[in-house]
């Protein structure tokens, strides 16, 4: 798949963003409650889960994270291929 360069590099542009990717390659399929919960206790951040969850459009709408239902529940998940994609051409 052709991924939006620009796209992928205005939603890695927010640290809060770049937090939540952390959070999601260290520990995948994350509910947006658990989320929230690692990021206010281990970052200190002062932050809602409706403001998790715009920063997880922006991360949707680059390819970077990837959601599922499971049950009744929303899994979130890293998807390492735009960044794979994105540096190939830089890095091989």
């Amino acid at each position: 798949m052709d991924w939006d360069k620009d796209v992928i590099f205005k939603a890695l542009g927010d640290s809060t963003r770049r937090l939540i990717l952390d959070e999601l390659s260290e520990r995948n399929e994350l509910t947006l409650y658990e989320l929230t919960a690692r990021l206010v206790l281990k970052y200190n951040l002062s932050i809602s889960r409706q403001a998790i969850a715009k920063h997880l459009n922006t991360l949707e709408d680059a390819g970077l994270v990837l959601s599922k239902r499971k049950g009744k529940y929303r899994v979130l998940m890293f998807n390492r291929e735009p960044l794979e994609n994105l540096l190939k051409g830089w890095v091989d």
